[in-house]
């Protein structure tokens, strides 16, 4: 099916979507590795959550991506739901917004709102992961379902 305005068929269209979606995820994932390996940045609880629902989203989407499998969003909205949310409470938490009675991190651990969440001068790791749960979200609800190639 054509789409009438650029020429690209709904199948290239959702191949471009899944693409962006599991690059994304990649990348955040690899992110995440490289900030608690290589930089040797330990993370919070928090961040640790957002990890557990973000890494699967680089396999899932790779495959998907590699398939075509526009399906694969029946499986992935759940995990970007729950990291999307993760993620909110933990920029909530980073930009003092909520009560520090229900502040998940340990007195003795990595803080939630430290200076060590920041990346690239003053850019909070929080919002980061919001914006990386929240794309991979967007480009997920632009794929069309029920088209296979």
């Amino acid at each position: 099916m054509l789409d009438k305005v650029t020429g690209k068929s709904v199948e290239d269209w959702n191949s471009w979507w899944l693409l962006v979606a599991w690059l994304t995820a990649a990348g955040s994932t690899l992110a995440a590795l490289f900030i608690g390996e290589i930089v040797g940045q330990a993370p919070c609880n928090l961040c640790w959550f957002q990890r557990v629902f973000m890494f699967p989203l680089a396999i899932m989407l790779g495959i998907a991506a590699f398939r075509l499998d526009v399906g694969i969003r029946i499986y992935a909205f759940p995990l970007v739901a729950v990291g999307a949310a993760i993620a909110a409470f933990h920029s909530l938490i980073y930009f003092g917004l909520t009560d520090e009675g229900i502040t998940p991190c340990a007195r003795d651990g990595p803080s939630c709102s430290g200076a060590d969440m920041t990346i690239f001068g003053g850019v909070p790791l929080p919002l980061v992961s919001l914006l990386a749960f929240l794309a991979i979200g967007g480009s997920l609800a632009l794929c069309r379902p029920g088209v296979f190639k």
